[in-house]
């Protein structure tokens, strides 16, 4: 090749003529395409399509050049469809081993041979519906039949594919539900890509098809976008947990476990192993108080008067390892959920319901088996003297916590029962914030799904909740000394020492909220392990969390180490019981971060419901004040919230509140305030 050649190459836009203007070692510039952009590419690129004639010497000027070609004299020597048939079947009958030449091929299907033929047929051999022919190393095949058949079927198996290709495009573009079963594999296996990409479980979209589809359903390869797309097509809930998706949780029972649990359901009623040492507690009246809408009742209280003028306290835990044996089935599965898990929109249990809420709770008027820790309080608060059996109960009142707080206030010369527990409790807290324990009591705001409506929720402080509290953490406190006495492992519950805000700078800050985060800011995570610690912010010197065993495994297994020593069999040690925990810890994180990104979407839906709204809130303290990024309580709401901040807020300044942006689907919340 040299200078002025007529060359062909395929460019970004497809087969394209050049002229060539100099040549420098294995780098050509050339002028390319009917614009004759300058573009330099390598020499191997190029097909030779029509030498300059004659001599010369370079450089060349273009408008020197011979054929200073246009498209419209292109099109009129391009090859017609029935010579090149015919040519086809000349050279398909006796094929030359290496082909025929550019310049031989223009002769047989132009009928002579000029620079704009052979440039017309240089540029129909690199069609791509071309398929008579095949150009290799600058010469001309002519396909076998065998060959044709097979490309044409590609051909159409692809025009097929572009079709379904299109079609899903489609429906995608046209956002409306749809149904799977109509779907091709491929569409299923992207459909399936999409969802794994809206619950997290992958980081990206690699597959090119799927991400021109979305392009084509002008949706942004991100999660967000991707949920609100599934949502149109009917394949995602709007109120779907991601990170639920494919937990422990989201799988249910088996049709097994479900099987055992209705035989446990059966043999409720009949006599269980150790169930002769139970002592008959049921002639005591007995209170349980929930929440008007708890299912599992798992605690109770009852107060004893004394023969000598005192009163004993008891609190009563329900006793699911009663049923439910250890290394069974569903102990397992209890084991591998860790802990029921609680929604805005109810509870998903660590054991079946029909357990959980029947035989394993502790309900009104019928004879439950129970665990019952007996206390007696010394005038200062502490334990006097105490007592852990198995025992019989027969619950007397079901009470809300407004009803408990009803009795409690008033105090019935009928029903005294509950003012005196809240007494006794009363000077056990007052022990308690004597060695140290922190009282945050304060309003707490919630938000529930209530027929797919979000709705707040705040609960108050109240006698009967403060009561209710104090009562499992004195009986968390017995168990954990129990077992210390008796060197028996449990799941203790520590929390480090925390160093707080000096005294003075406490009150210098408004009571209520803005000193809670003062002090909650100071406070190390609390911890389980099988090695004893003080518990700071209670104030307990050992502490073991044992009154839930319905909704908390650990509970479970404290229970059944305190059953060991009654029984004779082998407790856990102290490097078992570790293993234990380390085995559950991992899934109970899972669980409180599946509700807290539970809670926090129910909490922007509420805020989609309510964007056009203020609220008054105090100021807290700064996140990132950098970003002016601090943390407000919204007062009317009864919960804390991150919000844009103006720069020079201190704690308890006065603010105004309002959404900036919301979008629950997309896990987005920004709030302003002024």
């Amino acid at each position: 090749m040299q200078p002025g050649d007529l060359v062909g190459l395929i460019g970004s836009k497809g087969p394209e003529l050049a002229l060539i203007e100099a040549i420098n070692g294995s780098r050509v510039r050339l002028r390319a395409g009917w614009d004759a952009r300058s573009q330099s590419v390598p020499l191997r690129q190029l097909d030779l399509v029509a030498p300059l004639p004659g001599v010369h010497e370079p450089p060349v000027r273009l408008d020197q050049s011979p054929w200073l070609l246009e498209p419209s004299v292109l099109a009129s020597a391009s090859p017609g469809r029935r010579d090149l048939g015919a040519a086809w079947l000349l050279l398909v009958e006796a094929p030359p081993e290496e082909g025929v030449s550019l310049a031989e091929f223009t002769e047989l299907v132009a009928g002579g041979d000029s620079p704009a033929a052979r440039a017309a047929c240089w540029c129909w051999l690199h069609q791509p519906e071309q398929h008579l022919f095949r150009w290799r190393q600058g010469r001309v095949h002519p396909r076998s039949l065998r060959d044709l058949r097979q490309l044409r079927h590609d051909r159409h198996r692809q025009a097929l594919e572009h079709r379904r290709v299109q079609q899903w495009h489609d429906l995608l573009r046209q956002r409306t539900p749809l149904e799977t079963s109509d779907l091709a594999p491929a569409q299923v296996e992207q459909l399936q890509q999409l969802l794994a990409f809206a619950g997290g479980e992958i980081e990206a979209l690699s597959d090119p098809e799927l991400r021109r589809g979305l392009q084509q359903a002008q949706c942004a390869a991100e999660p967000g976008p991707v949920r609100r797309l599934l949502v149109d097509l009917g394949q995602w809930q709007p109120h779907a947990l991601p990170s639920l998706r494919s937990s422990v949780w989201d799988q249910g029972f088996t049709p097994a476990l479900l099987e055992d649990a209705e035989g446990l359901l059966a043999q409720a009623e009949q006599d269980q192993p150790g169930d002769e040492t139970r002592r008959d507690l049921t002639a005591l009246r007995s209170y349980t108080i929930d929440d008007a809408d708890t299912e599992e009742i798992d605690d109770a209280v009852s107060l004893e008067p004394l023969a000598g003028g005192g009163l004993r306290l008891w609190v009563h835990i329900a006793d699911p390892g009663r049923l439910v044996a250890s290394g069974s089935p569903l102990d397992l599965e209890a084991r591998r959920r860790g802990t029921s898990l609680y929604l805005a929109s109810g509870v998903v249990p660590m054991f079946p319901l029909a357990l959980a809420v029947g035989p394993f709770s502790l309900r009104q008027g019928q004879r439950c088996a129970a665990w019952s820790c007996a206390v007696e309080l010394a005038e200062d608060g502490s334990v006097a003297r105490h007592e852990l059996l198995r025992s019989w109960i027969r619950p007397t009142y079901r009470l809300t916590y407004g009803d408990a707080d009803a009795l409690i206030d008033m105090a019935p010369p009928e029903e005294p029962d509950l003012a005196q527990l809240q007494g006794l409790l009363e000077r056990r807290r007052r022990w308690r914030e004597a060695r140290g324990a922190l009282s945050m009591e304060q309003s707490e705001g919630r938000i529930l799904c209530r027929d797919e409506h979000a709705e707040l929720e705040i609960t108050d402080p109240s006698p009967a909740r403060a009561l209710v509290a104090e009562a499992m953490i004195l009986t968390g406190s017995v168990v954990a000394a129990h077992a210390v006495d008796l060197g028996l492992a449990m799941p203790f519950r520590g929390q480090p020492v925390s160093e707080l805000p000096p005294e003075s700078e406490l009150q210098s800050l408004p009571e209520g909220p803005v000193r809670h985060a003062a002090l909650r800011r100071c406070l190390s995570r609390g911890c389980t392990s099988a090695a004893v610690s003080p518990h700071f912010s209670l104030g307990l010197p050992s502490y073991v969390q044992a009154t839930s065993p319905i909704r908390r495994y650990a509970d479970l297994v404290a229970q059944r180490q305190l059953a060991a020593t009654l029984t004779g069999d082998q407790p856990l040690d102290a490097a078992r019981m570790g293993e234990l925990l380390e085995e559950l810890d991992p899934v109970i994180r899972e669980g409180i971060q599946i509700s807290r990104e539970d809670q926090r979407h129910w909490q922007q839906v509420w805020f989609e419901q309510h964007r056009g709204e203020r609220w008054p809130a105090v100021f807290l303290r700064w996140l990132r004040q950098q970003d002016r990024l601090a943390l407000v309580h919204l007062e009317s709401l009864a919960m804390d919230q991150a919000v844009r901040a103006p720069e020079l807020c201190q704690p308890g300044d006065a603010l105004t509140v309002q959404v900036q942006q919301v979008d629950s689907l997309s896990d987005l919340l920004r709030l302003e305030a002024r």
